[in-house]
Protein backbone atom coordinates (compact mmCIF):
# COMPACT_ATOMS: atom_id res chain seq x y z
CA UNK A 1 0.00 0.00 0.00
CA UNK A 2 2.95 2.26 0.89
CA UNK A 3 4.37 1.80 -2.56
CA UNK A 4 1.07 2.29 -4.26
CA UNK A 5 1.02 5.65 -3.05
CA UNK A 6 4.82 6.28 -3.27
CA UNK A 7 4.71 5.55 -7.27
CA UNK A 8 1.26 8.17 -7.24
CA UNK A 9 3.54 10.78 -5.56
CA UNK A 10 6.58 10.27 -7.75
CA UNK A 11 4.31 10.81 -10.96
CA UNK A 12 2.45 13.73 -9.64
CA UNK A 13 5.54 15.39 -8.78
CA UNK A 14 6.91 14.04 -12.25
CA UNK A 15 4.08 15.44 -13.86
CA UNK A 16 4.28 19.07 -11.56
CA UNK A 17 7.55 19.72 -12.86
CA UNK A 18 6.94 18.64 -16.43
CA UNK A 19 4.35 21.36 -16.69
CA UNK A 20 6.24 23.75 -14.83
CA UNK A 21 8.84 23.27 -17.50
CA UNK A 22 6.64 23.91 -20.49
CA UNK A 23 4.38 26.34 -18.80
CA UNK A 24 7.18 28.40 -18.26
CA UNK A 25 7.91 29.08 -22.24
CA UNK A 26 4.78 31.10 -22.98
CA UNK A 27 3.86 32.69 -20.00
CA UNK A 28 3.71 36.29 -21.71
CA UNK A 29 1.71 34.95 -24.26
CA UNK A 30 -1.25 32.97 -22.37
CA UNK A 31 -2.80 33.44 -19.10
CA UNK A 32 -2.62 29.63 -17.55
CA UNK A 33 -1.51 28.55 -14.30
CA UNK A 34 1.94 26.28 -14.77
CA UNK A 35 1.38 24.11 -12.14
CA UNK A 36 -2.18 23.28 -13.43
CA UNK A 37 -3.80 20.77 -15.71
CA UNK A 38 -7.13 21.27 -17.40
CA UNK A 39 -9.70 18.98 -17.26
CA UNK A 40 -9.17 18.31 -20.91
CA UNK A 41 -5.75 16.76 -20.23
CA UNK A 42 -6.58 15.11 -16.75
CA UNK A 43 -4.96 11.42 -16.19
CA UNK A 44 -7.29 9.50 -15.11
CA UNK A 45 -4.64 7.52 -13.29
CA UNK A 46 -3.72 10.14 -10.89
CA UNK A 47 -8.14 10.65 -10.28
CA UNK A 48 -8.28 7.41 -9.21
CA UNK A 49 -6.25 7.12 -5.74
CA UNK A 50 -7.89 10.43 -4.62
CA UNK A 51 -11.41 8.81 -5.33
CA UNK A 52 -10.95 5.58 -4.07
CA UNK A 53 -9.35 7.08 -0.94
CA UNK A 54 -11.81 9.54 -0.51
CA UNK A 55 -14.66 7.52 -0.47
CA UNK A 56 -13.39 4.34 1.48
CA UNK A 57 -12.00 6.96 4.53
CA UNK A 58 -15.43 8.65 4.16
CA UNK A 59 -17.45 5.39 4.30
CA UNK A 60 -15.42 4.39 7.30
CA UNK A 61 -15.59 6.95 9.42
CA UNK A 62 -19.35 7.05 8.61
CA UNK A 63 -19.66 3.42 9.84
CA UNK A 64 -17.55 3.33 12.48
CA UNK A 65 -18.36 6.45 14.10
CA UNK A 66 -21.83 7.86 13.53
CA UNK A 67 -23.51 4.89 12.71
CA UNK A 68 -22.10 2.85 15.36
CA UNK A 69 -23.82 4.00 17.92
CA UNK A 70 -27.40 3.22 15.95
CA UNK A 71 -27.03 -0.30 15.31
CA UNK A 72 -25.83 -0.64 19.33
CA UNK A 73 -22.04 -1.37 18.53
CA UNK A 74 -20.17 1.59 20.41
CA UNK A 75 -21.35 4.06 22.73
CA UNK A 76 -20.22 7.45 23.46
CA UNK A 77 -19.75 8.32 27.17
CA UNK A 78 -19.21 12.40 26.22
CA UNK A 79 -20.37 14.24 23.35
CA UNK A 80 -22.83 11.58 22.51
CA UNK A 81 -25.81 12.74 21.94
CA UNK A 82 -26.31 11.92 18.03
CA UNK A 83 -24.36 8.98 18.62
CA UNK A 84 -26.38 7.73 21.34
CA UNK A 85 -29.55 9.35 21.32
CA UNK A 86 -30.27 9.81 17.61
CA UNK A 87 -30.67 13.94 18.06
CA UNK A 88 -30.18 14.25 14.02
CA UNK A 89 -32.82 17.44 13.69
CA UNK A 90 -31.49 19.41 10.47
CA UNK A 91 -29.11 16.37 9.44
CA UNK A 92 -26.05 15.22 11.49
CA UNK A 93 -24.00 14.38 8.12
CA UNK A 94 -24.02 16.63 4.49
CA UNK A 95 -23.53 14.66 1.07
CA UNK A 96 -21.18 17.35 -0.03
CA UNK A 97 -18.22 15.19 -0.01
CA UNK A 98 -19.79 12.50 -1.40
CA UNK A 99 -20.89 14.42 -4.48
CA UNK A 100 -17.43 16.08 -4.08
CA UNK A 101 -16.12 12.33 -4.95
CA UNK A 102 -18.67 11.62 -7.58
CA UNK A 103 -17.54 14.94 -9.75
CA UNK A 104 -14.09 13.37 -9.51
CA UNK A 105 -15.61 10.32 -10.55
CA UNK A 106 -17.74 11.74 -13.16
CA UNK A 107 -14.12 13.20 -14.70
CA UNK A 108 -12.29 10.21 -14.33
CA UNK A 109 -15.09 8.62 -16.79
CA UNK A 110 -15.33 11.14 -19.41
CA UNK A 111 -11.74 10.80 -19.61
CA UNK A 112 -11.39 7.22 -20.02
CA UNK A 113 -14.10 7.05 -22.21
CA UNK A 114 -11.70 9.87 -24.58
CA UNK A 115 -8.77 7.73 -24.36
CA UNK A 116 -10.48 4.35 -24.39
CA UNK A 117 -9.48 2.85 -20.90
CA UNK A 118 -11.90 0.07 -20.03
CA UNK A 119 -10.40 -0.62 -16.82
CA UNK A 120 -10.92 3.13 -15.49
CA UNK A 121 -14.53 3.24 -17.15
CA UNK A 122 -15.59 0.37 -15.23
CA UNK A 123 -13.89 1.59 -12.08
CA UNK A 124 -15.63 4.46 -12.79
CA UNK A 125 -19.22 3.02 -12.92
CA UNK A 126 -18.48 0.71 -9.70
CA UNK A 127 -17.40 4.03 -7.80
CA UNK A 128 -20.62 5.92 -9.41
CA UNK A 129 -22.76 2.94 -8.12
CA UNK A 130 -21.22 2.70 -4.71
CA UNK A 131 -21.67 6.37 -3.87
CA UNK A 132 -24.95 7.00 -5.47
CA UNK A 133 -26.26 3.82 -3.65
CA UNK A 134 -25.08 5.33 -0.21
CA UNK A 135 -26.28 8.67 -0.59
CA UNK A 136 -29.69 7.03 -1.84
CA UNK A 137 -29.33 4.73 1.34
CA UNK A 138 -28.68 7.56 3.95
CA UNK A 139 -30.81 10.56 2.81
CA UNK A 140 -33.66 8.49 0.46
CA UNK A 141 -34.76 10.65 -3.04
CA UNK A 142 -31.76 12.45 -3.90
CA UNK A 143 -30.07 14.30 -7.53
CA UNK A 144 -28.97 11.25 -9.82
CA UNK A 145 -30.04 11.59 -13.30
CA UNK A 146 -29.63 15.28 -13.47
CA UNK A 147 -26.62 15.36 -11.01
CA UNK A 148 -23.22 15.98 -11.93
CA UNK A 149 -24.33 17.89 -14.99
CA UNK A 150 -23.54 21.44 -13.83
CA UNK A 151 -21.05 22.74 -16.57
CA UNK A 152 -24.35 22.04 -19.32
CA UNK A 153 -26.01 24.64 -17.87
CA UNK A 154 -29.28 25.49 -17.45
CA UNK A 155 -31.65 25.55 -13.97
CA UNK A 156 -32.44 22.10 -14.50
CA UNK A 157 -28.66 20.94 -13.94
CA UNK A 158 -27.84 23.53 -11.86
CA UNK A 159 -30.85 22.76 -9.48
CA UNK A 160 -31.01 18.94 -9.95
CA UNK A 161 -34.47 17.31 -9.30
CA UNK A 162 -34.71 14.43 -6.95
CA UNK A 163 -34.98 11.40 -8.17
CA UNK A 164 -37.25 8.39 -6.28
CA UNK A 165 -35.00 5.65 -4.75
CA UNK A 166 -36.82 3.06 -6.71
CA UNK A 167 -35.02 5.11 -9.65
CA UNK A 168 -31.26 5.30 -8.63
CA UNK A 169 -31.82 1.38 -7.36
CA UNK A 170 -32.27 0.34 -10.54
CA UNK A 171 -29.97 2.69 -12.58
CA UNK A 172 -27.04 1.77 -10.10
CA UNK A 173 -27.38 -1.88 -10.90
CA UNK A 174 -27.95 -0.99 -14.57
CA UNK A 175 -24.55 0.67 -14.35
CA UNK A 176 -23.30 -2.82 -12.85
CA UNK A 177 -23.79 -4.60 -15.12
CA UNK A 178 -22.25 -2.07 -17.58
CA UNK A 179 -19.31 -2.85 -15.46
CA UNK A 180 -19.04 -6.02 -15.16
CA UNK A 181 -18.90 -5.62 -19.21
CA UNK A 182 -16.49 -3.64 -19.46
CA UNK A 183 -14.07 -6.47 -16.94
CA UNK A 184 -15.02 -9.26 -18.71
CA UNK A 185 -11.85 -9.17 -20.57
CA UNK A 186 -8.54 -11.22 -19.10
CA UNK A 187 -6.34 -8.79 -16.83
CA UNK A 188 -3.50 -8.64 -19.53
CA UNK A 189 -5.85 -7.13 -22.16
CA UNK A 190 -6.10 -3.86 -19.93
CA UNK A 191 -4.24 -0.35 -19.41
CA UNK A 192 -3.61 0.14 -15.58
CA UNK A 193 -1.14 1.56 -13.75
CA UNK A 194 -1.29 -0.86 -10.69
CA UNK A 195 -0.09 1.46 -8.23
CA UNK A 196 -3.00 3.59 -8.88
CA UNK A 197 -5.86 1.11 -7.69
CA UNK A 198 -5.33 1.22 -4.14
CA UNK A 199 -8.27 -1.65 -3.96
CA UNK A 200 -6.49 -4.18 -6.02
CA UNK A 201 -3.37 -3.36 -7.77
CA UNK A 202 -5.01 -3.04 -10.90
CA UNK A 203 -6.78 -6.81 -10.46
CA UNK A 204 -9.73 -6.17 -13.10
CA UNK A 205 -10.88 -9.62 -11.97
CA UNK A 206 -11.23 -8.76 -8.33
CA UNK A 207 -13.02 -5.64 -9.37
CA UNK A 208 -15.43 -7.57 -11.19
CA UNK A 209 -16.22 -9.29 -8.50
CA UNK A 210 -16.87 -5.74 -6.52
CA UNK A 211 -19.26 -4.97 -9.52
CA UNK A 212 -21.13 -7.90 -9.04
CA UNK A 213 -21.23 -8.39 -5.19
CA UNK A 214 -22.23 -4.65 -5.30
CA UNK A 215 -25.19 -5.44 -7.69
CA UNK A 216 -26.04 -8.32 -5.66
CA UNK A 217 -26.14 -6.27 -2.63
CA UNK A 218 -28.96 -3.71 -4.01
CA UNK A 219 -31.15 -6.56 -5.73
CA UNK A 220 -31.29 -7.58 -1.46
CA UNK A 221 -31.96 -4.05 -0.50
CA UNK A 222 -35.22 -3.74 -2.98
CA UNK A 223 -36.34 -6.88 -2.67
CA UNK A 224 -39.13 -6.08 -0.10
CA UNK A 225 -40.35 -3.25 -2.59
CA UNK A 226 -39.50 -5.16 -6.14
CA UNK A 227 -39.53 -9.23 -5.44
CA UNK A 228 -39.87 -10.12 -8.78
CA UNK A 229 -37.12 -7.99 -10.18
CA UNK A 230 -34.85 -8.58 -7.02
CA UNK A 231 -35.09 -12.14 -7.59
CA UNK A 232 -34.69 -12.47 -11.53
CA UNK A 233 -31.58 -10.47 -10.98
CA UNK A 234 -30.28 -12.89 -8.00
CA UNK A 235 -31.18 -16.13 -9.56
CA UNK A 236 -29.69 -14.95 -13.16
CA UNK A 237 -26.49 -13.84 -11.23
CA UNK A 238 -25.88 -17.26 -9.15
CA UNK A 239 -26.69 -19.12 -12.21
CA UNK A 240 -24.11 -18.19 -14.52
CA UNK A 241 -20.83 -17.51 -12.09
CA UNK A 242 -18.56 -17.15 -14.82
CA UNK A 243 -20.83 -14.23 -16.55
CA UNK A 244 -21.38 -12.65 -12.99
CA UNK A 245 -18.29 -14.04 -10.47
CA UNK A 246 -18.83 -12.69 -6.70
CA UNK A 247 -16.93 -12.01 -3.85
CA UNK A 248 -16.81 -15.63 -2.16
CA UNK A 249 -13.77 -15.30 -0.38
CA UNK A 250 -12.55 -13.51 2.76
CA UNK A 251 -8.80 -12.58 0.24
CA UNK A 252 -11.37 -10.54 -2.35
CA UNK A 253 -12.57 -8.40 0.35
CA UNK A 254 -12.86 -4.74 -0.46
CA UNK A 255 -10.86 -3.01 2.14
CA UNK A 256 -8.71 -0.03 2.14
CA UNK A 257 -5.26 0.07 4.41
CA UNK A 258 -4.77 3.28 6.01
CA UNK A 259 -1.36 5.15 5.26
CA UNK A 260 -1.17 6.53 9.35
CA UNK A 261 0.99 9.54 8.08
CA UNK A 262 -1.77 11.81 9.16
CA UNK A 263 -4.74 12.57 11.01
CA UNK A 264 -6.29 12.19 7.79
CA UNK A 265 -5.07 9.21 6.58
CA UNK A 266 -5.40 7.16 9.40
CA UNK A 267 -8.16 5.18 11.51
CA UNK A 268 -10.55 7.51 13.32
CA UNK A 269 -10.10 6.78 16.86
CA UNK A 270 -6.41 6.46 16.57
CA UNK A 271 -4.34 8.16 19.84
CA UNK A 272 -1.22 8.76 17.65
CA UNK A 273 -2.43 11.74 15.82
CA UNK A 274 -5.23 12.75 18.12
CA UNK A 275 -2.72 13.57 21.33
CA UNK A 276 -5.80 13.50 23.91
CA UNK A 277 -6.79 10.44 22.71
CA UNK A 278 -10.41 11.60 23.52
CA UNK A 279 -11.74 9.75 20.27
CA UNK A 280 -10.83 6.42 21.81
CA UNK A 281 -11.08 7.37 24.97
CA UNK A 282 -15.07 8.21 24.79
CA UNK A 283 -15.94 5.28 22.53
CA UNK A 284 -17.08 2.26 24.67
CA UNK A 285 -18.24 -1.28 23.36
CA UNK A 286 -22.27 -1.32 23.34
CA UNK A 287 -23.60 -3.73 25.86
CA UNK A 288 -26.05 -4.77 23.22
CA UNK A 289 -23.09 -7.01 21.15
CA UNK A 290 -20.96 -7.27 24.14
CA UNK A 291 -23.51 -9.21 25.72
CA UNK A 292 -24.54 -11.30 22.24
CA UNK A 293 -21.09 -12.48 22.14
CA UNK A 294 -20.61 -13.38 25.19
CA UNK A 295 -24.00 -15.79 25.56
CA UNK A 296 -22.20 -17.18 21.75
CA UNK A 297 -19.21 -17.46 23.37
CA UNK A 298 -18.00 -15.42 20.19
CA UNK A 299 -13.98 -15.59 19.38
CA UNK A 300 -13.87 -12.29 17.85
CA UNK A 301 -15.15 -10.40 21.24
CA UNK A 302 -11.08 -10.31 22.25
CA UNK A 303 -10.45 -8.82 18.69
CA UNK A 304 -12.92 -6.11 18.81
CA UNK A 305 -13.07 -5.21 22.95
CA UNK A 306 -10.55 -4.82 25.89
CA UNK A 307 -11.49 -6.57 29.05
CA UNK A 308 -12.43 -4.14 32.06
CA UNK A 309 -9.55 -3.06 33.86
CA UNK A 310 -11.33 -3.23 37.18
CA UNK A 311 -14.17 -5.64 37.78
CA UNK A 312 -16.90 -5.18 40.33
CA UNK A 313 -17.58 -7.59 42.85
CA UNK A 314 -21.07 -6.93 45.42
CA UNK A 315 -20.21 -8.78 48.56
CA UNK A 316 -22.97 -9.48 50.90
CA UNK A 317 -20.24 -9.96 54.31
CA UNK A 318 -18.74 -6.89 54.26
CA UNK A 319 -20.04 -3.77 56.18
CA UNK A 320 -21.76 -0.69 54.96
CA UNK A 321 -20.23 2.02 53.14
CA UNK A 322 -17.42 -0.59 51.57
CA UNK A 323 -16.09 0.61 48.47
CA UNK A 324 -12.26 -0.53 48.13
CA UNK A 325 -10.21 -1.89 45.44
CA UNK A 326 -8.70 -5.28 46.38
CA UNK A 327 -6.34 -7.19 43.97
CA UNK A 328 -7.14 -4.77 41.15
CA UNK A 329 -10.96 -6.10 41.84
CA UNK A 330 -13.25 -3.01 43.11
CA UNK A 331 -15.31 -4.71 45.91
CA UNK A 332 -18.61 -2.85 47.50
CA UNK A 333 -21.40 -3.62 49.54
CA UNK A 334 -25.21 -3.95 48.99
CA UNK A 335 -25.93 -0.52 50.26
CA UNK A 336 -23.04 1.23 48.00
CA UNK A 337 -24.79 -0.15 44.99
CA UNK A 338 -28.60 0.27 45.96
CA UNK A 339 -30.97 1.52 43.31
CA UNK A 340 -28.11 1.30 40.77
CA UNK A 341 -27.58 -1.03 38.11
CA UNK A 342 -24.31 -2.37 37.93
CA UNK A 343 -22.68 -4.89 35.92
CA UNK A 344 -20.37 -7.45 37.59
CA UNK A 345 -19.14 -9.48 34.47
CA UNK A 346 -14.76 -9.47 35.78
CA UNK A 347 -14.16 -10.02 31.58
CA UNK A 348 -16.35 -7.88 29.79
CA UNK A 349 -18.93 -5.26 30.12
CA UNK A 350 -20.71 -2.94 27.71
CA UNK A 351 -22.32 0.69 27.92
CA UNK A 352 -26.15 0.39 27.64
CA UNK A 353 -27.59 1.98 24.90
CA UNK A 354 -28.72 5.72 25.64
CA UNK A 355 -28.35 4.40 29.03
CA UNK A 356 -29.30 7.65 30.63
CA UNK A 357 -28.15 11.72 30.56
CA UNK A 358 -24.71 10.99 31.57
CA UNK A 359 -23.72 7.57 30.39
CA UNK A 360 -20.04 8.73 31.43
CA UNK A 361 -21.30 8.02 35.24
CA UNK A 362 -22.48 4.35 34.32
CA UNK A 363 -21.17 1.32 36.80
CA UNK A 364 -19.90 3.34 39.48
CA UNK A 365 -17.41 5.38 37.20
CA UNK A 366 -15.10 7.03 40.07
CA UNK A 367 -14.50 9.82 37.59
CA UNK A 368 -17.42 11.10 35.19
CA UNK A 369 -17.27 13.54 33.12
CA UNK A 370 -16.08 15.00 29.79
CA UNK A 371 -12.49 13.47 30.46
CA UNK A 372 -13.69 10.51 32.38
CA UNK A 373 -12.07 7.42 32.32
CA UNK A 374 -14.21 4.62 33.08
CA UNK A 375 -12.28 1.22 34.50
CA UNK A 376 -15.31 -0.79 34.91
CA UNK A 377 -16.89 -0.30 30.92
CA UNK A 378 -14.75 -1.99 28.03
CA UNK A 379 -12.93 0.16 25.89
CA UNK A 380 -11.99 -0.80 22.43
CA UNK A 381 -9.18 -3.35 21.84
CA UNK A 382 -5.87 -1.32 21.95
CA UNK A 383 -5.57 -1.84 18.26
CA UNK A 384 -7.83 0.95 17.34
CA UNK A 385 -5.38 3.30 19.35
CA UNK A 386 -3.23 2.87 16.34
CA UNK A 387 -3.16 4.66 13.01
CA UNK A 388 -2.97 1.65 11.21
CA UNK A 389 -2.41 -1.55 11.06
CA UNK A 390 -3.18 -5.09 9.92
CA UNK A 391 -7.34 -4.90 11.15
CA UNK A 392 -7.63 -1.37 10.82
CA UNK A 393 -8.90 -1.25 7.37
CA UNK A 394 -11.99 0.39 5.33
CA UNK A 395 -14.07 -2.29 4.45
CA UNK A 396 -16.01 -1.63 1.44
CA UNK A 397 -17.64 -5.40 1.03
CA UNK A 398 -16.61 -8.34 2.36
CA UNK A 399 -17.79 -12.06 1.26
CA UNK A 400 -19.55 -12.75 4.38
CA UNK A 401 -21.81 -9.62 3.17
CA UNK A 402 -22.21 -12.22 0.28
CA UNK A 403 -22.96 -15.09 1.68
CA UNK A 404 -25.50 -14.04 4.03
CA UNK A 405 -27.50 -12.30 1.00
CA UNK A 406 -27.42 -16.01 -1.05
CA UNK A 407 -28.49 -17.40 2.83
CA UNK A 408 -31.37 -14.82 3.07
CA UNK A 409 -32.35 -15.71 -1.02
CA UNK A 410 -32.17 -19.29 -0.33
CA UNK A 411 -34.11 -19.06 2.28
CA UNK A 412 -36.61 -16.79 0.69
CA UNK A 413 -37.68 -19.98 -1.59
CA UNK A 414 -35.50 -18.62 -4.69
CA UNK A 415 -33.50 -21.08 -6.93
CA UNK A 416 -29.73 -20.72 -6.27
CA UNK A 417 -26.77 -23.41 -6.46
CA UNK A 418 -26.49 -23.54 -2.40
CA UNK A 419 -28.47 -23.96 0.64
CA UNK A 420 -29.50 -21.22 3.12
CA UNK A 421 -27.90 -23.73 5.93
CA UNK A 422 -24.54 -23.91 3.29
CA UNK A 423 -24.48 -19.95 2.46
CA UNK A 424 -24.52 -19.15 6.55
CA UNK A 425 -21.79 -21.35 7.31
CA UNK A 426 -20.08 -20.13 4.99
CA UNK A 427 -20.21 -16.71 5.74
CA UNK A 428 -19.46 -17.11 9.41
CA UNK A 429 -16.63 -18.76 7.95
CA UNK A 430 -15.82 -15.99 5.82
CA UNK A 431 -15.96 -13.50 8.90
CA UNK A 432 -14.34 -15.35 11.19
CA UNK A 433 -11.22 -15.56 8.57
CA UNK A 434 -11.20 -11.97 7.75
CA UNK A 435 -11.17 -11.19 11.98
CA UNK A 436 -8.02 -13.73 12.43
CA UNK A 437 -10.10 -16.49 14.18
CA UNK A 438 -10.81 -18.79 11.54
CA UNK A 439 -9.54 -21.49 13.90
CA UNK A 440 -12.23 -21.30 16.26
CA UNK A 441 -14.93 -21.96 13.22
CA UNK A 442 -15.29 -25.63 13.84
CA UNK A 443 -16.28 -24.89 17.44
CA UNK A 444 -17.87 -21.85 16.98
CA UNK A 445 -20.22 -23.44 14.18
CA UNK A 446 -21.96 -26.19 16.72
CA UNK A 447 -22.79 -23.39 19.39
CA UNK A 448 -26.32 -23.17 20.81
CA UNK A 449 -27.37 -19.95 18.63
CA UNK A 450 -24.92 -20.71 15.81
CA UNK A 451 -25.73 -24.12 14.74
CA UNK A 452 -28.03 -23.11 11.76
CA UNK A 453 -31.39 -23.37 12.80
CA UNK A 454 -32.98 -22.12 9.37
CA UNK A 455 -34.35 -19.11 10.43
CA UNK A 456 -34.05 -15.01 9.29
CA UNK A 457 -33.11 -13.87 12.73
CA UNK A 458 -29.79 -15.86 12.98
CA UNK A 459 -29.10 -15.22 9.44
CA UNK A 460 -29.09 -11.31 10.00
CA UNK A 461 -28.16 -11.83 13.55
CA UNK A 462 -24.68 -13.27 12.63
CA UNK A 463 -24.90 -10.97 9.71
CA UNK A 464 -24.94 -8.03 12.10
CA UNK A 465 -22.30 -9.43 13.80
CA UNK A 466 -19.81 -9.49 11.12
CA UNK A 467 -20.93 -5.96 10.13
CA UNK A 468 -19.10 -4.17 13.56
CA UNK A 469 -16.68 -1.17 11.71
CA UNK A 470 -18.97 -1.02 9.06
CA UNK A 471 -22.35 -0.14 11.05
CA UNK A 472 -24.03 1.33 7.86
CA UNK A 473 -25.02 -1.65 6.44
CA UNK A 474 -25.92 -3.15 9.49
CA UNK A 475 -28.07 -0.19 9.92
CA UNK A 476 -29.81 -0.60 6.26
CA UNK A 477 -30.74 -4.09 7.14
CA UNK A 478 -32.22 -3.69 10.14
CA UNK A 479 -34.67 -0.72 8.58
CA UNK A 480 -35.53 -3.40 5.89
CA UNK A 481 -35.70 -6.38 8.04
CA UNK A 482 -36.07 -5.27 11.28
CA UNK A 483 -33.51 -7.76 12.72
CA UNK A 484 -31.89 -8.20 14.87
CA UNK A 485 -34.20 -6.72 17.68
CA UNK A 486 -33.00 -3.53 18.30
CA UNK A 487 -34.49 -1.57 21.23
CA UNK A 488 -33.62 2.13 21.71
CA UNK A 489 -32.45 2.93 25.26
CA UNK A 490 -34.39 5.34 28.15
CA UNK A 491 -32.43 8.37 26.87
CA UNK A 492 -33.10 8.54 23.23
CA UNK A 493 -34.88 11.00 21.41
CA UNK A 494 -37.37 8.25 20.45
CA UNK A 495 -38.45 4.90 21.73
CA UNK A 496 -37.73 3.48 18.16
CA UNK A 497 -34.22 3.73 16.21
CA UNK A 498 -34.48 6.25 13.18
CA UNK A 499 -34.73 5.34 9.72
CA UNK A 500 -32.84 8.13 7.94
CA UNK A 501 -30.93 10.75 7.43
CA UNK A 502 -32.92 14.25 7.03
CA UNK A 503 -31.62 16.53 4.57
CA UNK A 504 -29.68 19.04 5.23
CA UNK A 505 -30.75 22.80 6.02
CA UNK A 506 -28.83 24.23 3.11
CA UNK A 507 -30.07 22.09 0.67
CA UNK A 508 -33.73 22.93 1.23
CA UNK A 509 -32.92 26.20 1.46
CA UNK A 510 -30.68 26.50 -2.23
CA UNK A 511 -32.65 23.69 -4.22
CA UNK A 512 -35.79 24.51 -2.38
CA UNK A 513 -38.47 23.56 -5.46
CA UNK A 514 -37.09 19.72 -5.61
CA UNK A 515 -36.38 19.11 -2.00
CA UNK A 516 -39.81 19.95 -1.63
CA UNK A 517 -41.27 17.89 -4.03
CA UNK A 518 -38.56 14.99 -2.56
CA UNK A 519 -40.35 15.50 1.03
CA UNK A 520 -44.29 15.35 -0.32
CA UNK A 521 -43.21 11.86 -0.73
CA UNK A 522 -41.56 10.74 2.19
CA UNK A 523 -43.96 8.78 4.28
CA UNK A 524 -44.19 10.42 8.24
CA UNK A 525 -44.42 8.10 11.23
CA UNK A 526 -46.26 7.79 14.49
CA UNK A 527 -42.48 9.18 15.43
CA UNK A 528 -41.88 11.79 12.89
CA UNK A 529 -43.65 14.11 15.54
CA UNK A 530 -42.56 17.96 15.34
CA UNK A 531 -39.89 17.25 12.81
CA UNK A 532 -42.40 16.59 9.59
CA UNK A 533 -41.24 14.60 7.04
CA UNK A 534 -37.83 15.94 7.04
CA UNK A 535 -37.37 13.45 9.99
CA UNK A 536 -35.16 10.49 10.89
CA UNK A 537 -38.13 8.52 12.09
CA UNK A 538 -39.95 8.97 8.25
CA UNK A 539 -40.17 6.76 5.70
CA UNK A 540 -38.72 6.75 2.08
CA UNK A 541 -40.07 4.56 -0.28
CA UNK A 542 -37.99 2.16 0.48
CA UNK A 543 -40.16 1.33 3.65
CA UNK A 544 -43.08 2.44 2.82
CA UNK A 545 -45.98 -0.47 2.93
CA UNK A 546 -43.43 -2.92 3.93
CA UNK A 547 -43.86 -2.40 8.46
CA UNK A 548 -40.90 -2.86 8.59
CA UNK A 549 -38.63 -1.96 11.18
CA UNK A 550 -41.68 -1.32 13.05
Amino acid sequence: MNNHFKTIKIALLALTLSLQISGCKDLTEININPNGVSEEQANPNLLLPTILAGTASKYNELSFTDLGGVVQYTQLDAWFDAHNDYKWTGGILSWDAYYGYLRDNELMRRRAEELGLDFHQGVSLVMRAYLFGLITDLWGDAPYTDALKAEMGGVQYNFPKFDRQDVIYKGIIEELKQANALFSKPNGRYDVLASADIYFGGNVSKWRRFANSLALRYYMRIAEKESSYARKGIEEMVASPTDFPLITSAEDDVLMDFMGNNAADSWPSNTVFDASGSNFRRMKMCATLVDRLQELHDPRIAVWAKKVEIPIEIRSTEPNGTDKIVNGKRIVSPDVVKGIAVDVDVEYVGLPPSVSKNPSAYNLNPSPGQTSINPHVSYLNDRYKAAKGGMLKARLLAASEVNFILAEAAKKGWTLAGSAKAYYEQGVRNSLKSWGVENDYSAYIQQPGVAFDNTLAQIMEQKWISNWSTASQAWFDYRRTGLPLLKAGPAASRSQLPLRIPYMQNEMSVNQKNAAEALARIEKTAYSQADNENSAWSKSWLLQGTNKPW
